[in-house]
């Protein structure tokens, strides 16, 4: 039988024809592949990434509300400003406070909750269920029913205090001492549904022969949590803790409607203040320079986390 060849004369290398239509194909996946993922990627590009760039940009103007003469180009003077605007690293110092005041108790209150869910209790469906009904409520909803639990008058908080004599109750959201913390209880609440849901899905990935092989082995509860269940849901608590911290620390519609960021700005996140710049002052440029210190910021976690895990899972 005589031996194909190619136009030119050459015989084909063996396999060639093969590793071409490969590799065509493989291109025509690419192609479709890009496709499908255009309709989610088009919206993150118009209302994500659009507006960032948009917003770093308007931070070196001098945009304000109400001005008819043009925009002008300003350079770093809106950063320079804000390095020395006491007001703004103030709130930036409650923002952290608020987010690791919540994002710290919310973790391990979660971790309890989700620990004694995924035991084998009667009704075990219903507390699932309940517990995670903070977590379907709106933010505006859960800040208005608190603004009543916190009520100075007619309060469910006060009425109980009340009726076990344990005084007159307070104005826990206009209390300069109290509003932080009131408005943190709130966090830990709305966000513990959250956690538990991300924690309990991590333990019941758990191998139930790891911990019965240790309970064979003489290892009580806390050494089987410590040995077999903590290593196991580590990735997973890593992963939610990070991202409770940076949606905590860019809170925004649960503090407006309970506090507005009073009294006296004890609540006035770095998110408020920048709304308050651009919308209450229309100081557009200045707000966009405070954002885009705290995208600086969160970039700077984010890098962190990331080297960290990288890092544990190289060790592995």
């Amino acid at each position: 039988m005589a031996t194909a060849k190619t136009r030119s004369g050459k015989k084909p290398r063996s396999g060639e024809g093969a590793s071409g239509g490969g590799k065509r194909r493989e291109r025509v996946i690419d192609r479709g592949a890009w496709f499908l993922v255009l309709p989610a990627l088009i919206p993150i590009l118009v209302l994500s990434v659009g507006p960032l760039l948009y917003g770093i940009v308007l931070a070196f103007t001098d945009a304000q509300s109400g001005r008819t003469e043009p925009t002008q180009w300003i350079g770093t003077l809106n950063f320079q400003d804000l390095y020395h605007d006491t007001l703004f690293w103030e709130s930036f110092r409650i923002g952290l406070l608020w987010a690791v005041g919540v994002t710290v108790p919310q973790f391990v209150l979660a971790l309890g909750l989700a620990l004694l869910l995924n035991q084998r209790l009667r009704f075990r469906w219903l507390a699932r269920a309940v517990a995670i009904v903070p977590w379907a409520m709106p933010e505006v909803v859960v800040g208005i029913m608190w603004r009543l639990v916190y009520n100075a008058d007619a309060g469910i908080l006060n009425e109980t205090i009340r009726d076990f004599g344990l005084g007159d109750g307070r104005d826990w959201l206009t209390g300069l001492a109290t509003a932080l913390p009131a408005v943190i209880v709130v966090g830990i609440w709305a966000g513990m549904p959250q956690t538990t849901v991300a924690l309990l899905a991590g333990l019941q990935n758990t191998p139930d022969e790891l911990h019965e092989a240790a309970a064979l082995d003489g290892a009580g509860a806390w050494r089987r949590f410590r040995t077999v269940t903590w290593p196991a849901l580590k990735p997973v608590a890593l992963a939610i803790t990070a991202l409770n911290f940076i949606w905590n620390f860019n809170s925004f519609a649960l503090v407006y409607v309970l506090t507005s960021g009073g009294p006296g700005g004890r609540t006035r996140l770095p998110m408020l203040f920048a709304y308050e710049e651009a919308f209450r002052y229309g100081q557009f440029g200045y707000a966009a320079a405070m954002g885009c210190v705290m995208v600086a910021v969160i970039s700077v976690l984010l890098a962190v986390y990331l080297v960290g895990r990288l890092k544990s899972g190289d060790e592995k």
